[in-house]
């Protein structure tokens, strides 16, 4: 645990947040600042600091985390998850310095400036199918 880290507080019930989905190794919550409807973060409750910090041995962990951002959006009445975005912001645009997930529906009613910030033409986020994709090809995030 980082003292001073405020996700590191969340997994260790020290704060309010109510945690939505959790298991050994990952914990769900809704996020502050929402870009959607529906706008959850998937934590792994081992400090990682971002997505630049994962390696290939990471790949299983960031797949929990893709199943568990999808688990939570069809728990709450997402119906296609053809219509969500998953991933992550590639530093230094991560507002939290603890790996967290995105996970966001319905996209096609996100307003412009949430799109800047997670949509398909932003350069700051990263899906989580292309970060495995990297974490596969080259051990790494680039």
């Amino acid at each position: 645990m980082e003292p001073d880290c405020d996700f590191c507080l969340i997994v260790h019930g020290q704060t309010a947040t109510e945690i939505l989905m959790s298991d050994d190794e990952l914990v769900c919550f809704r996020d502050v600042k929402p870009g959607a409807a529906h706008h959850y973060l998937i934590i792994p409750r081992t400090h990682i600091e971002d997505c630049k910090s994962l390696q290939g041995k990471d790949v299983p962990l960031v797949e929990r985390m893709k199943e568990m951002g999808q688990s939570v959006l069809l728990k709450n009445d997402v119906k296609d998850l053809e219509d969500i975005r998953l991933g992550f912001h590639i530093p230094p645009f991560n507002s939290v310095p603890h790996l967290h997930l995105h996970a966001l529906a319905p996209t096609s009613k996100m307003n412009p400036f949430a799109l800047r910030r997670y949509g398909p033409q932003s350069h700051w986020f990263l899906t989580v199918d292309k970060a495995l994709s990297q974490l596969g090809q080259n051990g790494k995030i680039k």
